[in-house]
């Protein structure tokens, strides 16, 4: 019976990557740079969204968002519908994370044609996405100071998938126990090879270094 549940498993991830690699074909084609925005729930995935559409969009960036959210609920779509730009919301059903046939459906619904970038901001959970290729260019993780400095410690996995690390609310530092060497070790153990970034969405400070990142990696530009 253990045979047969990882035999079902391994069918599951093989189809996902798969697909997975046909959306990073499709974006591909359509010269589109793709990211997959994770973080746990509150760590700043929306407020890092919004920040990056007003820098960007006065850069003449085109951007496309797929918001995931595990409930029928638009607060963060409808944020991001306000800024005038093209969202597409899934709703999981309960499901903890993204998978590549979701943002597949997504894609179907964004007109990425006309587009230079897409960030898809998965569901608010440090352990589900990191299992889930999407066929996105890159996987950006935002921990907050807040959360605390041992979350490379509990949840590895996810930390090890990343291309782009950015620490969030680095303006609460002075008032919280966080120790950024005891933080900064605990990733540079599972990915020394990361970008890092840190940076406050509420001040802004620290956000023109990963603009600057994310607007060298657009093929349009």
């Amino acid at each position: 019976m253990i045979n047969k549940r990882i035999t079902i498993v391994e069918k599951i991830f093989d189809a996902n990557e798969r697909l997975a690699k046909e959306n990073r074909r499709r974006l591909d084609e359509n010269h589109v740079f793709a990211i997959n925005l994770m973080a746990s729930p509150g760590a700043g995935k929306t407020s890092l969204i919004l920040g990056t559409i007003n820098a960007l969009l006065n850069q003449k960036v085109r951007i496309g968002v797929i918001e995931g959210d595990t409930a029928p609920v638009t607060i963060d779509a409808d944020k991001i519908s306000a800024a005038g730009l093209p969202v597409v919301q899934i709703n999981t059903g309960g499901e903890c994370h993204l998978d590549a046939v979701m943002v597949e459906n997504a894609l179907d619904q964004l007109p990425i044609e006309d587009l230079d970038l897409v960030i898809v901001e998965n569901v608010g959970n440090l352990i589900c996405p990191a299992a889930f290729k999407l066929g996105t260019h890159a996987n950006v993780l935002i921990a907050s100071v807040p959360e605390g400095d041992d979350k490379p410690y509990k949840y590895p996995n996810i930390y090890r998938g990343l291309e782009v690390l950015i620490i969030n609310k680095t303006d609460l530092l002075p008032y919280l126990d966080f120790d950024m060497d005891y933080f900064r070790q605990g990733v540079e153990i599972l990915n020394h090879d990361l970008e890092t970034f840190a940076l406050s969405c509420k001040t802004g400070a620290g956000l023109e270094d990963w603009l600057l990142w994310l607007k060298a990696k657009l093929p349009k530009m």
